[in-house]
């Protein structure tokens, strides 16, 4: 929290929790950013050649947050993933680790190779920031510790800062409950031809075991009660990466990663948690979460957490053909209005002071669309940015916990960008757990405003159990909220190609999760063009092959080596 974002409900809570954030800094012990940055006496020897009695790579290897010259490299180890310690079988010592990044598969010419240290106080993960690498290459990365070789991963870095590029194919998802369902969506992705994935938060679920059941019941259980401590949320983290289509996924394409609420508790606003809880002890537990989040995640060391701070809102970009604003709607948000849920306006959500992201993202944010020289500017963000109408016929009601319960926040970005002739703007957006497609609008209460973007929703990996094509409400939603353009209520993810003229969303849905197996297909692709904001066109049933670069034996291959 910066101190132009800190407002009255914050100072108050601040107060009733008796302690200031610098204290409780102080008083939490070491944090991340000081293991990161080099603060602490971390001085001992590191273990160069440990020996396990199991595969210390259980949770497999990632990459992220591509650049032209270089990468992310991730990795966790982890011989027992679920030891109750959080500590996943690992000493209380740091461990060196071996990386090499080739450009061919079988490692014959490594282009960059070193040593770093897996520490105790990271939950003995490995962030690994690799530069000198060529722009828009695809590379192939491994870690080796002891005698144990890590699973292949493969990855591509961004194309040249301001070169042309004709075209970007990517994917998005989001809400992946373990408990709900199996990660079908992950292994067809995986599959699939893309330069990289998005992530756009629900990761894990924070619920104690059966404490959130599908509509068809749970598959699978989360071990433990509900996760408050950092080894329970280790622990958590590390349930869920033990899944082999989620690593298959993570090993094919770099991960751009961002959180919404359940990777620290549900529906949580900046310090105030779900449940009336006392600050201080929220700020304990969002410490908490936010260092397992980063110890498990490919991400760079300008996000380590400091305490219950961590810096997440990013921008990366493609070339000209596309930029990515990542935002967080979680960690600056004012608290929910009405009491959260769904609620009819009043004077406390349309108060013109609150905000979803906070002014400073805010200002970052707008700052940069208007920099921005891309032919698409895309916002990776959370809720849904739509107005959507609960309330059929007379009377309006809106989710508090969307952008709905932020219109003034809403309407200052929206805003933004239709005077400022912000060039081709489109929302992703996910948490809702079904797929929409939107029409922006500059103005919600005139039906015939114009229109200023594009939002695509994506539904969940898994989060509502195996759904269905509609709902027995979809007609009324759609003619309620005219500018909302498409349904549907399977899982799956969204997959993305972008030209110069074109971007078309192809959303990809499997037939069940509560089962493994399943062929993917496209229940239909929406196509917006560009200097035209808006969808402009629907083509509903088109089931199309998945575009590949490798053959679908290379990807399977690669699941096949993290089942062994």
């Amino acid at each position: 929290m910066r101190p132009d974002d800190q407002r009255p409900d914050e100072q108050r809570l601040a107060r009733m929790g008796s302690i200031d954030r610098r204290r409780f800094l102080g008083l939490s012990g070491t944090t991340a950013a000081g293991v990161v940055l080099g603060a602490g006496p971390y001085t001992e020897r590191a273990l160069a050649a440990p020996r396990f009695s199991d595969d210390p790579f259980s949770l497999g290897v990632a990459s992220g947050d591509p650049l032209p010259d270089g990468i992310v490299l991730w990795t966790r180890l982890a011989p027992r993933p679920l030891a109750d310690d959080g500590k996943g079988g690992m000493p209380d010592r740091k461990v060196e680790v071996r990386w090499e990044v080739a450009s061919d598969e079988r490692f014959r010419r490594v282009v960059r190779r070193g040593r770093t240290v897996a520490r105790p106080e990271l939950g003995h993960s490995v962030h690994v920031e690799v530069g000198g690498l060529r722009p828009a290459r695809e590379y192939h990365y491994r870690f080796v510790v002891g005698s144990d070789v890590s699973p292949v991963g493969r990855t591509k870095t961004a194309p040249a800062f301001g070169s042309t590029v004709s075209e970007l194919n990517f994917a998005f998802a989001s809400c992946q409950q373990y408990e709900h369902g199996y990660f079908n969506a992950y292994r067809a992705m995986a599959k699939e031809d893309l330069d990289l994935v998005i992530h756009l938060g629900d990761y894990i679920y924070e619920y104690e075991a059966g404490d959130y059941v599908a509509p068809a019941g749970n598959v699978r259980q989360h071990k433990g009660g509900e996760i408050t401590t950092l080894a329970d949320y280790r622990q958590r983290h590390a349930q869920y990466r033990t899944d082999r289509d989620l690593q298959a996924a993570h090993a094919a394409f770099p991960f751009i990663v961002t959180w919404d609420d359940h990777e620290v508790d549900n529906n949580y606003a900046d310090e105030i948690p779900e449940d009336g809880n006392s600050p201080l002890g929220f700020l304990k537990r969002r410490a908490n979460a936010y260092q397992a989040y980063y110890e498990n995640m490919p991400l760079r060391r300008s996000s380590v957490p400091r305490g219950p701070d961590m810096l997440l809102y990013r921008r990366l970009s493609y070339g000209t053909l596309a930029e990515f604003s990542v935002l967080d709607t979680r960690q600056y948000r004012d608290d929910q209005a009405n009491g959260d849920g769904t609620k009819a306006p009043s004077p406390e959500s349309t108060d013109p002071s609150r905000t979803l992201t906070g002014n400073r993202q805010e200002r970052w944010l707008l700052n940069g669309l208007a920099e921005s020289d891309a032919t698409w500017n895309v916002l990776a963000q959370q809720v849904f940015y739509a107005r959507q109408d609960r309330t059929f016929g007379t009377g309006e009601t809106f989710s508090m916990d969307a952008w709905d319960g932020y219109p003034a926040s809403r309407e200052r970005i929206s805003s933004f960008i239709a005077e400022q002739g912000v060039a081709n703007p489109v929302v992703l957006t996910g948490d809702v757990h079904a797929n929409w497609g939107n029409d922006i609008l500059r103005d919600f209460e005139d039906p015939g405003s114009e229109v200023i973007a594009t939002e695509f929703v994506g539904t969940s990996i898994t989060s509502g159990g195996d759904g269905s094509d509609v709902r027995a409400d979809t007609a009324q939603t759609l003619a309620e909220n005219p500018h909302i353009r498409f349904f549907n209520n399977q899982r799956g993810y969204v997959r993305c190609r972008l030209t110069a003229g074109e971007w078309s969303s192809d959303y990809r849905v499997v037939p069940y999760v509560t089962q493994p197996g399943g062929q993917v297909a496209t229940r239909a692709t929406l196509t917006t063009e560009a200097g035209s904001p808006g969808i402009s066109e629907v083509a509903e049933g088109r089931v199309t092959a998945p575009r590949r670069r490798s053959s679908e034996v290379e990807a399977d291959r690669l699941r096949a080596q993290l089942t062994d």
